[in-house]
């Protein structure tokens, strides 16, 4: 029922959702003990209000902006608690009193401080956003940025100013108990005291020296560093907070690139949750100022996701536009149509030109390119993985199957997840398996976001897991090396301490401003954390049994460190499946749907090498088989052919690959370049004056300043 209330309130805990019901049921209990009247019972729900108010505001609840949509926004709030103080103030027959008096006249100049402290502080947000974002890029020794106010002044501001009437809340409540209007007048004159001097404090923040340069003083700034660095590969973004992961994917592989790269974001979110990288970074959310920025070096331009704001720079002609995705699987999403839109199309292997191909959505199979996966290097094959990753030798030698489900989508598909018809039956076969195997589980992060069904299936399989890991720690058949297991978890605990320093808290961030001016990285750090996340995996494996089970639900270890550990895979239709391939390991892939073993390889070619499961789980003997004894393994061949079919060739490296197709890419941009001015060149003067305005040009050719051309043109 608590789970229930919990999902319909749209709260993330029992302490959050009890944390509501007590605020909702203190502004009652503040009316009928005004009405009685008590003072102490009024003291007592005002203290349940405050502190229940402050929580939610912590945690960033869901229910503190649903209450503003329906005007009990935190202003009101506390405009009713103070409304109903004077009523117990008059109920107490104070009416005629100082302190009643004293009240009002505090309460309306409180509120009357409301307004400059409001307008101070959206006045210096506003004043401080840039019209560009950026990371690794020096604007400090083009402009001047000054220093971010005090986190204190600006972070959850409204609500810090509100919470000042507490001393005169206080004060007139001690004064409506002891009669005594001293109490009362000292509260009164600390609340103006404070809230005066709060907005006395913001001040400084709107003068000029205060304030970062205007937008076209940073857009010179960041044009000028654009020439400086001329950048040549440009990876472009564009999407919600949770889609970040499609752009962090592709960091690695842009850092390895000769050409120089740079990355282009659309939205503020996704540069604050970007992950750490050495490539220069510039989030531009305003079209016009992209559209004006100076990318004329620019000669291959790289999209991960097809979005709308893709147009705003699809419309440059002097570079080359390439779609590149973020996944490669036989989702309706890899055969997308606007992909028409691109110069160029990059796949893994051969799979996906096919797929291009059956989907007849019009991209020409002369504009595709196999390039690889360059994301899929940390991956190791199955020779390398028993040399090195396994380490289950010494505690037994317990092969280690992992279940990697997808989510359930965004509609009611059986075959979007295995979790929801035959997510137990695989964990129950797997930890009852004799001789026995590893269960690592390891879900989508999105698993049960949509469906409430899905999360509740999500719940029972984790509890089979710690049950049978439970007794699994009972059983004097599996043993570990506690001096081993102890340096281990020693370790870890050491190289958790030290990214974290490395990394920092983030408390130090300053606004957006001063992110930009300071948010260069240090290379030598960044190799040095690069470092210790490989040393972090290594300790992590070991700081526990290789036969012990595992719910993976975290960011860390990441997928393809499960991978490296695991003998084997069970998952569902999605790109897991593809990546899970390039380790030439077993794999089993549920067919949810029911559409029958030969109708869900005909649909689905990353399963074509696998073991095809039903929602009863019945076959997975034979992947089980499978990792027991490689050598009869039946599918081992088709794995090999399958492989190279959906990810290409391992020589030259995927890395090797996706950097030669963007330098001929890159030729190809700088060719048409030199024909099209060749072809003014050789026009008449009237005629190449006509050509020239008709041409879309970089903003370097243009007027500086005058966006209406560039869009004209």
């Amino acid at each position: 029922m608590i789970s229930t209330a919990i999902r319909v309130a749209r709260v993330g805990s029992a302490a959050e959702l009890a944390a509501a019901v007590l605020m909702m049921l203190g502004y009652p209990c503040l009316m009928l003990a005004a009405l009685v009247p008590s003072v102490p019972a009024f003291a007592a729900a005002t203290a349940v209000t405050y502190l229940a108010d402050h929580f939610l505001h912590r945690r960033n609840s869901y229910l503190v902006s649903r209450l503003s949509k329906v005007r009990a926004g935190l202003s009101i709030r506390f405009l009713i608690r103070q409304l109903l103080l004077i009523l117990l103030l008059a109920r107490l027959d104070l009416s005629d009193g100082l302190v009643f008096y004293g009240a009002i006249a505090c309460f309306i100049a409180f509120y009357g401080l409301q307004a400059p402290h409001g307008a101070l502080v959206t006045l210096i947000r506003n004043r401080r956003r840039m019209p560009v974002a950026t990371r690794n890029v020096d604007l400090a020794a083009r402009i001047r940025i000054p220093d971010a106010p005090p986190r204190g002044l600006l972070n959850r501001s409204a609500e810090k100013m509100l919470h000042l009437d507490l001393a005169a809340v206080v004060g007139m409540l001690v004064a409506g108990a002891a009669d005594s209007a001293v109490a009362a007048f000292v509260g009164i004159g600390v609340t103006l005291f404070l809230g005066t001097l709060y907005v006395v404090a913001l001040m400084p923040y709107v003068r000029g020296s205060k304030v970062p340069p205007n937008a076209e003083r940073v857009l010179a700034a960041v044009d000028e560093w654009l020439g400086d660095y001329r950048p040549q590969t440009v990876l472009y973004f564009s999407g919600s907070k949770d889609s970040t992961y499609q752009v962090n994917m592709w960091l690695e592989t842009m850092e390895q690139l000769e050409s120089r790269p740079l990355i282009l974001l659309r939205e503020r979110v996704i540069l604050q949750n970007l992950a750490p990288t050495t490539v220069p970074v510039i989030c531009v959310p305003g079209g016009v100022h992209l559209m004006n920025m100076d990318l004329s070096t620019v000669r291959v331009a790289l999209y991960a996701a097809n979005v709308g704001k893709n147009i705003h720079l699809l419309r440059v002609p002097t570079m080359k536009h390439v779609f590149i995705g973020h996944g490669d699987s036989d989702k309706l999403a890899s055969v997308n149509p606007f992909s028409k839109v691109y110069d160029e199309v990059w796949t893994a292997g051969r799979a996906g030109r096919d797929r291009y191909a059956i989907a007849d959505v019009g991209v020409r199979d002369d504009d595709i390119v196999e390039v690889g996966r360059p994301q899929l290097a940390p991956i190791r094959t199955a020779q390398a993985a028993a040399e090195s990753a396994r380490g289950a030798a010494a505690d037994g030698d317990c092969p280690t199957v992992l279940y990697a489900p997808t989510w359930e989508g965004w509609d009611d598909n059986p075959g979007n997840t295995s979790i929801l018809l035959a997510g137990e039956n695989i964990v129950r076969k797997l930890v009852q398996a004799d001789p026995p195997v590893r269960v690592l589980y390891k879900p989508h992060p999105f698993t049960g976001t949509r469906s409430a069904l899905a999360g509740a299936a999500h719940r029972r399989i984790t509890a089979l897991i710690e049950k049978a890991a439970a007794e699994r720690a009972a059983d004097p058949r599996f043993t570990t090396d506690a001096t081993v297991q102890a340096e281990a978890k020693a370790e870890l605990a050491r190289v958790q301490a030290r990214i974290a320093e490395l990394s920092g808290s983030g408390d130090e961030k300053g606004d957006e401003a001063e992110a930009s001016r300071d948010g260069l990285v240090d290379v030598k750090k960044h190799e040095e954390i690069a470092r210790l996340r490989t040393e972090w995996n290594d300790a992590y494996w070991r700081s526990f049994g290789s036969w012990e089970h595992r719910v993976i639900t975290g960011a860390e270890p990441r997928l393809y460190d499960c991978f490296n550990v695991s003998d084997a895979m069970v998952s569902d239709i999605s790109s897991v499946v593809s990546d899970f391939i390039a380790s030439g390991k077993p794999y089993a892939v549920t067919d949810s749907a029911e559409l029958g073993v030969e109708e869900f390889k005909r649909q689905n070619t990353a399963v074509r090498a696998a073991v095809i499961l039903s929602n009863s789980a019945a076959e997975l003997d034979g992947l089980l088989a499978a990792v027991r004894d490689p050598a009869s393994d039946p599918l081992a061949e088709d794995r090999g052919e399958l492989k190279q079919y959906l990810l290409g060739p391992d020589e030259p490296t995927s890395i090797v690959q996706f950097d030669t197709a963007v330098k001929n890419l890159a030729i190809k941009a700088d060719t048409r370049n030199v024909g099209q001015d060749a072809r003014i060149a050789s026009a008449g003067a009237e005629e190449a004056e006509e050509l020239a305005d008709a041409m879309p040009v970089p903003r370097a050719a243009s007027t500086p300043g005058d966006p209406d051309g560039v869009a004209a043109g």
